[in-house]
């Protein structure tokens, strides 16, 4: 067995000499194998800076099912003894998801203003492209640019808010998450994604009602949980207005 397989912390050593020299995806590798594996299911302090990194790597690497795959583990390692470690390794998680997709956006943008500022004439070939496709540069750049890192971040709302449903002792963090995804749509026109978080959200609701007698279930009848369910509707409703839906 590898020696980074006995002490945690020598596997985020690893991994980080990995990055040195610019490998991301065997550094990834590394934190993965510890994540899963049996022998560290004890929850350590270490757990976390190996569970922030991997998720780094993951949204680095957009690999949205990996990273969906090491919460729920870290979930099983850390809900009985620090939840707030879990929650802190989420709000990292999608806050970097949305650095890069708000960093992708802009990149865009200036992609398209570049190439306006070097031609600010429209070749013949741009413009059949743009009447057979429909699309215009900036369409076309957003394609190529943007739309992988807007399905990244959406597929890593709806994992979280799988990953934190009906569970009282994250119930504000799962909130605030419906949240962001509802002001995700309205940001990125994402009209499909909409109707999806919707009828994730309803489903949720279904499932509090039929699995109440859980040990963590949320009680619907406790008046800050009804006030967050509102405050989460409201959002809905605002973010479905301005949509036009």
């Amino acid at each position: 067995m590898p020696a980074y397989f006995q002490r945690p912390e020598n596997a985020l050593k690893c991994a980080n000499e990995f990055l040195e020299v610019g490998k991301k995806q065997p550094a990834l590798d590394v934190l993965y194998d510890v994540m899963k594996s049996k022998k560290h299911r004890t929850w350590q302090k270490i757990h976390e800076p190996i569970m922030l990194k991997y998720l780094e790597l993951c949204v680095d690497l957009r690999k949205s099912h990996l990273a969906k795959e090491g919460l729920y583990q870290y979930k099983n390692i850390c809900q009985q003894v620090n939840i707030k470690s879990l929650e802190d390794v989420v709000r990292a998680y999608l806050k970097l998801a949305e650095e890069k997709t708000e960093a992708a956006k802009e990149e865009s943008q200036q992609m398209v203003l570049d190439i306006e500022d070097l031609d600010n004439i429209q070749t013949p070939e741009s413009v059949l492209l743009s009447a057979v496709s429909g699309e215009d540069t900036q369409d076309r750049t957003d394609r190529l640019l943007l739309t992988p890192w807007v399905k990244f971040l959406w597929e890593s709302y709806r994992q979280c808010l799988d990953l934190l449903r009906n569970n009282s002792r994250v119930e504000r963090l799962y909130h605030d998450i419906a949240q962001q995804a509802f002001k995700f749509c309205l940001q990125y026109t994402r009209k499909a994604e909409f109707r999806k978080l919707c009828d994730n959200l309803r489903m949720h609701l279904s499932q509090i009602q039929r699995h109440h007698n859980q040990s963590t279930a949320i009680n619907l009848n406790n008046p800050e949980s009804q006030s967050m369910h509102l405050e989460t509707r409201l959002v809905q409703l605002d973010s479905a207005i301005s949509m036009e839906l």
